[in-house]
């Protein structure tokens, strides 16, 4: 397709959940959702984690075979889908010259290895610099905490913004689990964060920024990230 791109899903390797003993990762539907969204509109869409290799699913968010929503169902029975699951690429071997956007799924993992990733605030970076569509859903947001632009300030400053709220952090009694809450550190930083009810779809599209309160965000994120793209030229290496 003329105007198909390629985008960069950027998933946490990390897979604790603070010292409570139990596994954590990244949340199945907020990588398959928006996987089939860009597939299934004719974009291509590479797999990368923080350390590479197989990156973990938190199992809070897979549940029996045939009880996963449409696209984790899907997900789940596409052998290729699951391969690079397995295989993922290791951000430090990422070139973002070679990627139109990038987009960071939630699941508690990401608050553990990505908000001082150097490697990921660099990449991130460079997306944001080159004006391409950066996008975060949830807990994915952690992923911009360390992103500066070219005279080293947050790139969520003075940007509207939205991720999984402190209420909602609250309400699943993981406030004293987690590092940060990350709404405070998103506001912190100099966002403003727009925020909606919990547990309710909610995203925001600021620019190039696009980011999504929960899972129940996962279609109006996906259908701004897909708006952006189609605005955006291709700005691929060859």
């Amino acid at each position: 397709m003329a105007d198909e791109k390629r985008i960069l899903f950027v998933t946490t390797s990390h897979d604790r959940l603070g010292d409570t003993g139990k596994a954590t990762g990244f949340h199945l539907e907020e990588l398959t959702h928006p996987f089939y969204a860009l597939k299934d509109a004719g974009h291509t869409v590479d797999i990368a984690s923080v350390a590479g290799g197989e990156a973990p699913i938190d199992p809070g968010s897979r549940k029996p075979d045939g009880e996963n929503a449409e696209s984790a169902e899907r997900f789940l029975k596409d052998d290729t889908a699951m391969a690079a699951i397995r295989q993922t690429v290791k951000i430090a071997d990422v070139n973002p010259d070679s990627y139109d956007a990038i987009y960071l799924p939630g699941g508690h993992g990401t608050m553990w290895d990505m908000p001082d990733n150097e490697t990921l605030a660099r990449l991130i970076g460079a997306f944001h610099q080159a004006g391409k569509p950066v996008a975060a859903v949830c807990h994915g947001p952690a992923g911009l905490v360390g992103a500066v632009d070219g005279e080293g300030r947050p790139i969520v400053r003075g940007r509207t913004v939205n991720s999984f709220t402190d209420a909602e952090e609250k309400a699943v009694e993981l406030q004293e689990v987690v590092p940060f809450l990350l709404e405070s550190r998103l506001r912190e930083l100099g966002a403003t964060f727009e925020g909606g009810d919990s547990f309710s779809s909610h995203a925001v599209r600021d620019g190039n920024l696009i980011t999504g309160q929960n899972p129940m965000s996962l279609e109006a994120l996906s259908a701004y990230l897909l708006e952006a793209l189609r605005e955006a030229p291709v700005r691929r290496a060859a």
